[in-house]
């Protein structure tokens, strides 16, 4: 089913584009590969895996762990599409096929806006991956 509603997203995404006389870009240049890439993993985990939006999650997936830096671990629970959603919103690497479907129809639509928001997604990813070096530096630091 949501294999199907994500085929079905992406048809009436691309008829509304066409249709709107929307043209795809001749290319797209690494930069803005490299950062729709790091605005995907961004995404991804922040509705998978963070603990403020946990609330998004809450009716598919129960929480089984607690993480470092603000992360948990949730789990799907119920059966039929309530479990489908939950195997969904608890996997990033799942939830990156659609986060990088979204991002990549608003490149189309939207390139400047889309660059924006994908900035600030990457910004937030180097914020974090800095954070992790700064841990490590002061653990080293301590011994």
């Amino acid at each position: 089913a949501l294999a199907a509603a994500f085929g079905a997203g992406a048809a009436l995404f691309g008829a509304a584009a066409r249709r709107r006389g929307v043209r795809l870009p001749d290319g797209v240049p690494p930069w803005d590969v490299l950062l729709l890439g790091a605005a995907t993993f961004k995404s991804s985990r922040l509705l998978t895996k963070d603990k403020v939006t946990s609330f998004v999650r809450a009716p598919f997936t129960r929480r089984t762990e607690e993480l470092p830096a603000g992360e948990v671990m949730d789990e799907p629970r119920g059966s039929g599409l309530r479990r489908a959603v939950g195997d969904l919103v608890s996997c990033p690497f799942c939830v990156s096929v659609w986060t990088a479907g979204a991002l990549t129809g608003g490149y189309v639509v939207a390139p400047r806006a889309t660059r924006l928001v994908c900035a600030g997604l990457g910004a937030v990813t180097v914020a974090d991956w800095l954070q992790y070096a700064w841990t490590l530096t002061e653990q080293e630091a301590e011994g």
